[in-house]
């Protein structure tokens, strides 16, 4: 299924309306997933347990930031969260339904930078120009366009830890090396230039329930 920019636009700032899953994947695990219900957006983020499948320390930390940021966040129904604790043959970016707390979770690619020896997990961040890597931190989502890998969402880094990600041109697409049938072939994904690469059926999915300036929060776990 493909999406022009117009469509993207329409779905991101209506909220994102949910899909169904078509059929049974590897790359996406589907949890209670419920029709989208806005938030207030001056309320801060109240105190929640975590959804199935998000681990807990690592929600509060993206809740915390929720609300440190509630300023710069106007939607507040959908968050992502991505889990770079876990190995890229793991589906580790979580997007969050709060009003439900239901989640639905898919396959992402981490930074070559933050992977040298490609070993499938994310070592290191960085936020500097030219290291390739993957960065820490809150990011809000923005604007569509057309490149190298076609339909793409800006996203823009709210933190001193990712405040580079427009000058570096961290975005979220879609990758070959991010399809599912890299995990039984090659135990884990290929690795991006430090983008949210997804496949392309994750990366429609994710973009149309997090596009219109929506949070998405990517941390480590000691």
């Amino acid at each position: 299924m493909s999406l022009n920019r117009r469509e993207m636009l329409r779905l991101g700032a209506a909220g994102a309306g949910v899909l169904l899953s078509t059929a049974a994947s590897s790359q996406t695990v589907w949890r209670n997933v419920v029709p989208s219900t806005a938030l207030d957006p001056l309320a801060p983020a109240p105190a929640r347990i975590a959804p199935a499948g998000v681990n807990p320390q690592l929600f509060q930390r993206a809740m915390a930031a929720l609300d440190s940021h509630r300023p710069y966040i106007a939607a507040r129904d959908f968050i992502g969260i991505v889990d770079f604790s876990l190995g890229s043959d793991q589906a580790r970016f979580h997007v969050v339904h709060l009003p439900s707390n239901s989640v639905e979770s898919h396959l992402v690619a981490h930074g070559r930078g933050s992977d040298p020896d490609h070993s499938g997990f994310l070592e290191r961040f960085s936020n500097d120009f030219g290291s390739y890597a993957t960065a820490q931190g809150t990011y809000r989502t923005a604007d569509t366009y057309d490149g190298k890998y076609g339909l793409s969402m800006k996203v823009d880094g709210l933190d001193a830890t990712n405040n580079n990600a427009e000058a570096r041109a961290i975005v979220i697409h879609n990758a070959w090396y991010a399809e599912p049938e890299m995990i039984p072939e090659h135990g884990k994904l290929g690795r991006s230039e430090g983008c949210f690469a997804f496949s392309r059926k994750s990366q429609w999915s994710v973009m149309s329930r997090l596009g219109g300036g929506r949070m998405i929060y990517a941390d480590k776990l000691a």
